[in-house]
């Protein structure tokens, strides 16, 4: 009897994040579950930065056909909302305009799983070139957005530039318009943001298998 001719091997999966903490986050939470197909990228900060770095990154092999997913951190723009709570984005938003995203719900369902009793929040997730304070949270949430950061919308906005692909965007708040962050070093004193986005990679694996 022959053998099953092999089938192609799967696109590989592009995490970007902007942070060496948010790197470093992801990088201890790989228990294997990657099996090598996985690279994380730091982009840097700002939407300026990650546009390059995913353009770049997504212009050679091995990464051209990749699946994108944008991590990290975020400030959340809804009242009740509190640092540790994760956002699943159903679309990014910059000048660019709307970048929808892929899977939302397998995302949400595999994030309930592997971090009960954090809350998962949905919707528009917008950009920004600068840390969000004080009254322009209220104006953002006013457009319908739940939360904001300064790359998702870039990356995936780049990503779909180079080529179509699937996307995504998964952050953990750190900032809240109770608990506002006064500078991005604070970060590192986020211990529960920090686990839970190290605790996120099997959803973000079981979301590439299915995309």
């Amino acid at each position: 009897m022959g053998r099953t001719p092999a089938g192609p091997d799967p696109a590989p999966l592009l995490i970007a994040c902007a942070l060496g903490i948010e790197r470093l986050a992801l990088r201890t939470g790989d228990r294997g579950g990657s099996r090598g197909r996985i690279t994380v990228l730091r982009t840097g900060m700002g939407p300026k930065n990650a546009e390059r770095a995913v353009t770049g990154a997504l212009g050679k092999e091995p990464l051209r056909h990749a699946a994108v997913v944008a991590t990290g951190f975020c400030a959340g723009l809804a009242p009740g909302m509190h640092p540790g709570d994760l956002v699943v984005a159903e679309e990014t938003r910059n000048a660019h305009g709307s970048t929808p995203c892929v899977g939302t719900e397998l995302l949400v369902k595999e994030l309930e799983r592997i971090a009960p009793g954090r809350t998962v929040h949905t919707g528009p997730l917008t950009g920004s070139d600068h840390v969000v304070r004080g009254p322009e949270r209220a104006d953002l949430l006013a457009t319908g957005a739940i939360a904001v950061d300064m790359e998702s919308a870039a990356t995936l906005h780049s990503a779909l530039r180079v080529g179509p692909r699937p996307v995504a965007a998964v952050r953990v708040v750190v900032d809240t318009p109770q608990h506002e962050l006064v500078r991005i070093g604070t970060v590192r004193g986020g211990i529960s943001a920090f686990r839970v986005l190290r605790a996120v990679l099997p959803a973000f694996f079981e979301w590439h298998r299915s995309s």
